[in-house]
């Protein structure tokens, strides 16, 4: 088989097939040509918002395409109907309101539906919005960790941060407008006010916006200037140059240093297990046969 055939193989669009299609996340120029032809010539589309999605395929003169809503209230219902439909022959595109779909996107339980049943699933790449406002933010791009939306109340998220604290690769998030400066006041509290941060906006847009700064100088931003659209935040990680107070301690000094101040032996155990990121057992083994002295209390 010769490249040009195994091109035109790859290029043809496949009954009984799901297509991942990204679509532009604010220019349509980025839209590849790949993915109009997909789109121009799939059975149908099924999209996190027919409306939205609907203005895209009228600027490609595809206005009468047929189209299915799936999105998170739905799913449950939409699924399977579109994975009949993929058993039947048809072929689907699979398109978010902007950027690839099945990333922070109900997509993803589509895309295990159909892997889940032997259906064929497939992916037309193109623009992310998280990748976009990596490589724009300029921190480092070696290692990154993607979070997506934090979930829950100011409780569970504040928790989750706390979590990723002491983590060394760059993180990427996504929050809504109206989440953004409590956001912002729960990392600085989290990470540390002098973290750097690139918020990222409007990507690809006439009014595409980063701003490059630190977290405290975020928040103290937020607190006067409205925030508008999504935002994609790009977190520097930790660097070794913070350090950590107990990095310089064996196990055993750490847990003595807790119980020199006041903790019990089981509490100390608990506090060192949380700060090194490990179970509570690994501190057990690593301290089976070292003595742990208890502190000596004034009477």
């Amino acid at each position: 088989m010769n490249d040009s055939f195994a091109l035109k193989e790859k290029n043809q669009i496949l009954g009984g097939t799901l297509y991942l299609v990204a679509t532009p996340i604010g220019n349509i120029s980025d839209l590849s040509e790949r993915a109009r032809k997909v789109l121009s010539q799939v059975d149908f589309i099924a999209a996190e918002d027919t409306r939205n999605s609907g203005k895209l395929l009228s600027l490609l003169g595809l206005g009468g395409k047929s189209m299915v809503s799936y999105f998170e209230h739905n799913k449950a219902e939409k699924g399977p109907q579109i994975l009949k439909r993929l058993q039947d022959g048809q072929s689907c595109a699979l398109v978010t309101d902007a950027g690839t779909p099945a990333i922070s996107d109900p997509g993803a339980d589509l895309v295990a539906l159909c892997i889940r049943e032997g259906v064929p699933v497939t992916a037309v790449p193109g623009c992310c919005a998280a990748v976009n406002a990596l490589v724009l933010s300029g921190l480092d791009t070696r290692r990154f960790l993607f979070e997506g939306f934090l979930e829950g109340n100011d409780n569970s998220r504040k928790a989750a941060l706390e979590e990723l604290a002491s983590v060394s690769r760059t993180m990427i998030f996504y929050e809504a407008p109206h989440r953004l400066r409590q956001t912002l006041s729960l990392m600085a509290e989290a990470f540390g006010q002098e973290r750097r941060v690139a918020l990222c906006r409007e990507m690809t847009k006439l009014n595409e916006e980063i701003l490059r700064t630190t977290l405290g100088r975020a928040e103290e931003c937020y607190r006067t200037t409205e925030p508008r659209g999504e935002y994609v935040l790009i977190v520097e990680g930790k660097s070794r140059a913070e350090g950590r107070f107990f990095d310089s301690m064996t196990v055993k000094e750490h847990v003595q240093f807790y119980m020199d101040g006041g903790m019990s032996r089981m509490d100390a155990l608990k506090a060192v297990a949380k700060d090194r990121g490990v179970g509570k057992a690994q501190i057990y083994k690593e301290l089976s046969l070292i003595h742990i002295s208890e502190p000596t209390r004034p009477y």
